[in-house]
C-alpha cells in the first residue's frame, strides 16, 4: 500500500527541524489529545459498565428473576408442576407482596410487606448472603425482618416491637378500621442497597396472608434462575403455557432505570468522542501548516518523478501515524487506569481530604469497573476513522498547489 520511500519520507516529517518548532508543538497536542480523549472514553465506559453490573448483581440478589401472579385466576398446581417439569434448571417458591406502614417509637413510614417462606432455598441463601443480626430459625409467626437502614432511622433493634397497618379494613363498632398487628424484630438484614434496607420488611407468609386478608391462592409463584439474564427468554416459554396469568421480570422491574444507564452511558460516549474530534482539528491544522512549509520539497519531489498520488500518501500516512499511535497509547493508558481506579480513588480521597463517589449515593462499596473489550474495538475504530478523515483532508490539497512555480522561484 505504501512504498519504502513513502514511508522513509513520512517518518522525517514526523521529525521537524528546528525552525519548524511549532509544527512539533502541534504534533505533540494532537497526539496528546487523541491518547487522553481515547482514554478517557475508556475509563468513563469502564466505570459505567462496572456500575451496572454492580447494580445488576445486587437487583439480582434480591429480588426474583420471574414473577406469576395469579390476576383473577388461581394459579393451578399443575401449571406449576408442568413449568417444574419442562424447566429442570429453574427454583420455585411462594410469595405475596403489599405495601403496608410500619409505627414504631412515634414515627411511621410507607413500606413494602413481603410474605416468605423461610424454608425456601432461595432465601436461605438470602440471608446467610446478606444477615447482619439474628438467626433465620427464630423467624417464626409475628416476627419480622428488617434492613439495617429502617433499623437504624426507628432505633429499632432484636426484640422490638413494631406495628404494621395496612390498607386491609376490618369492621369494628365505630366503622371500618384499617387492620393493624404488633410484631417482633427478629433479625436485621444488610444488603447495601439502601432502597432495600429501608423499604422492605419480611415477615411468615401465613402472617401477612392474614394481615392482608387474602388466601393461598392469591400468592405469586416466584422464578429463581440459573442465569438470570435469560429470565426474558423464560418469561416467554412459560407465558406460552398459560396466558391468563400476568408474568414480568426483574428487568421489567427495573427497566427505567436500565434504559437511563444506557441512554447515559451512549450520551457520555458521544460527548466524550468530541474530544477526539477537537484533537483531530490539530492534525488538520498541523498537515496543513507543513505541506505549506515543504512546498519546495513537494516540487523537487515531482521532478524526481513522485505523482501527486504518491505524494498525498506521504502526508496522509504522517497523520495517520500520528493518530494511530496516539489511540493505541490511550487504549493503554485507559486500560490501566480502569484496573487501578479504585487505589486512585482513594489515593485522591486522602490527598484532597474528599469522599469521591460515596456509598449512599451511589450504592458502592468500592468504585467498580469492567473492561469490555468489544467498546474497546469500536473505541478503537472511531478514533482511527476520525484520524483517517483528518488526515485525507489536507492531502487532498496537495494536487491543487502551483508547486512549479515554487521551484521556479527558489
Amino acid at each position: 500500500m505504501f512504498t519504502r520511500a513513502e514511508r522513509l519520507i513520512s517518518l522525517r516529517n514526523l521529525k521537524p527541524k528546528k525552525k519548524e518548532g511549532f509544527l512539533k508543538i502541534i504534533s505533540v497536542f494532537s497526539f496528546l489529545g487523541i491518547m487522553l480523549g481515547v482514554a478517557i472514553i475508556i475509563i468513563v465506559m469502564s466505570v459505567m459498565n462496572g456500575f451496572k453490573t454492580d447494580l445488576t448483581n445486587k437487583i439480582l440478589g434480591l429480588n426474583p428473576h420471574v414473577i406469576i401472579q395469579p390476576n383473577s385466576f388461581q394459579i393451578d398446581e399443575k401449571y406449576i408442576s408442568r413449568i417444574k417439569k419442562d424447566f429442570k434448571d429453574i427454583n420455585i417458591s411462594k410469595s405475596y407482596s403489599g405495601e403496608a406502614i410500619v409505627i414504631s417509637n412515634d414515627k411511621a413510614k410507607g413500606i413494602i410487606l413481603k410474605g416468605i417462606d423461610k424454608n425456601e432455598k432461595n432465601m436461605i441463601n438470602f440471608f446467610d448472603n446478606f444477615s447482619s443480626q439474628g438467626n433465620l430459625n427464630n423467624f417464626d409467626s409475628n416476627k419480622v425482618l428488617i434492613g439495617s437502614e429502617l433499623a437504624f432511622n426507628f432505633n429499632l433493634k432484636i426484640g422490638d416491637s413494631i406495628n404494621l397497618m395496612t390498607s386491609s379494613f376490618v369492621g369494628t363498632p365505630l366503622g371500618n378500621m384499617p387492620k393493624q398487628e404488633n410484631f417482633k424484630v427478629g433479625g436485621i438484614f444488610n444488603t447495601g442497597f439502601i432502597e432495600f434496607d429501608q423499604n422492605i420488611i419480611f415477615a411468615n407468609i401465613d402472617d401477612v396472608l392474614s394481615i392482608f386478608d387474602k388466601e393461598s391462592k392469591d400468592q405469586n409463584v416466584e422464578i429463581y434462575l440459573e442465569d438470570p439474564l435469560k429470565a426474558n427468554f423464560y418469561k416467554d416459554k412459560i407465558q406460552k403455557l398459560n396466558e391468563n396469568y400476568f408474568i414480568y421480570t426483574w428487568s421489567d422491574l427495573n427497566k427505567s432505570l436500565f434504559s437511563a444507564l444506557k441512554v447515559e452511558r451512549n450520551v457520555m460516549f458521544i460527548i466524550l468522542s468530541l474530544i477526539i474530534v477537537v484533537a483531530a482539528f490539530n492534525i488538520i491544522s498541523g498537515l496543513t501548516i507543513l505541506i505549506k512549509n515543504k512546498t519546495k520539497e513537494i516540487a523537487i519531489l515531482k521532478t524526481l518523478g513522485l505523482t501527486n498520488q504518491s505524494i498525498k500518501k506521504i502526508f496522509f500516512l504522517t497523520g495517520l501515524t500520528i493518530g494511530f499511535f496516539a489511540t493505541l497509547s490511550g487504549i493503554i493508558l485507559g486500560v490501566l487506569f480502569s484496573i487501578n481506579i479504585e487505589k486512585i480513588r482513594i489515593f485522591l480521597s486522602k490527598v484532597f481530604d474528599l469522599e469521591i463517589f460515596p456509598s449512599d449515593i451511589y450504592f458502592l462499596d468500592e468504585l467498580p469497573y469492567e473492561i469490555n473489550f468489544s467498546s474497546i474495538i469500536i473505541v478503537f475504530i472511531i478514533s482511527l476513522a476520525i484520524s483517517i478523515i483528518a488526515s485525507y483532508l489536507p492531502a487532498t490539497k496537495i494536487s491543487k498547489m502551483n508547486t512549479f512555480r515554487a521551484l521556479r522561484y527558489e
